[in-house]
């Protein structure tokens, strides 16, 4: 703050400076003719380090490279002006030549020499450190190619193992008459008498909207539908079944193994530091734009909840 320098920056420390948030710190702090120069430098340097450029819009960033220039000598002393500032008229003419700046970027290869750098375990031979564990990593990796049934020496096997390679179905508790509701909705046998309700919904309230009708149907069909089954004699079993909904006497768990995934109850992992209640499921409903919207739409949603019962 003395010297009101920035000390101890990396190249990919400056890129983003200049072309994400230094357009935001002089916002306030400059004249406009000043913010707008160094702001279209800023946009300029964000647009040649995209890794999609449009071959076509070069000449007209090499020629919007020398206007910024020009207009950075307007406002800006002699001395700011070295050979660094003069540099940026060549790189848009760089890139015809040579493609896309990123693809000459050092990061990479920084990144991997970082790797290279922790194999090194004799400071004496740096090279043959770094060459020996770099050939027993290829070794290793050529060879688990070819014994990939094998089981890893000395790695502890997970206690989950032995429990998940069992098959089998998610289940997930919702509200028993959420539940029930899905399940009529799904059954072939429950489909007329559900238009039969619809129907008697729409005709009993003419003047109500359809997503209303949605709602009062979805709130009256299973008391309806109960009522109407075991009036008539003559209904199926699998209707009287499905017309008495779920049972409320089951077994219940804490958590469940399946298909080499873990699930606990919410209450349960309440006590534990690791979340293993959370899931999601993806469902199509039909979706209104307002409460005067008479023409809804089927869509898929995500819905996110916990696991509440197992």
């Amino acid at each position: 703050m003395k010297d009101l320098e920035l000390v101890g920056l990396k190249s990919h420390d400056c890129h983003v400076l200049m072309q994400q948030f230094l357009v935001v710190a002089i916002r306030d702090i400059f004249p406009n003719k000043v913010r707008l120069a160094i702001t279209r430098l800023c946009l300029f340097f964000n647009a040649i380090c995209s890794k999609v450029l449009d071959p076509v819009k070069l000449d007209e960033l090499e020629n919007k490279a020398a206007i910024i220039l020009c207009q950075l000598e307007m406002y800006f002393p002699p001395a700011f002006f070295d050979i660094i500032v003069h540099l940026v008229v060549h790189l848009v003419r760089e890139i015809k030549c040579c493609g896309p700046i990123y693809l000459g970027w050092m990061y990479p290869v920084e990144r991997y020499m970082k790797i290279f750098k922790g194999y090194t375990k004799n400071l004496h031979r740096l090279e043959a450190s770094i060459m020996e564990r770099y050939i027993a990593e290829e070794t290793i990796e050529f060879c688990s190619e070819y014994i990939e049934k094998a089981k890893p020496v000395g790695l502890p096997e997970s206690r989950h193992d032995e429990r998940v390679r069992s098959k089998g179905s998610r289940r997930l508790h919702l509200d028993l008459q959420q539940a029930h509701l899905y399940v009529l909705n799904n059954s072939n046998e429950v489909f007329p008498y559900i238009l039969h309700h619809e129907g008697l919904v729409k005709e009993n309230n003419p003047k109500r909207s359809k997503n209303w009708v949605l709602k009062e149907h979805n709130k009256t069909f299973l008391d309806w539908f109960k009522d109407t089954i075991f009036a008539d004699d003559n209904a199926y079993e699998t209707l009287r079944k499905l017309a008495d909904g779920p049972k409320r006497k089951v077994i219940t768990w804490q958590g469940y193994d399946i298909n080499k995934y873990s699930f606990y109850t919410k209450a349960q992992d309440e006590k534990s530091t690791m979340q293993n209640s959370g899931v999601t499921l993806r469902a199509e409903s039909q979706h209104f734009v307002s409460v005067h919207d008479d023409n809804p739409c089927v869509a898929s949603m995500s819905y996110f909840g916990f696991v509440e019962e197992i």
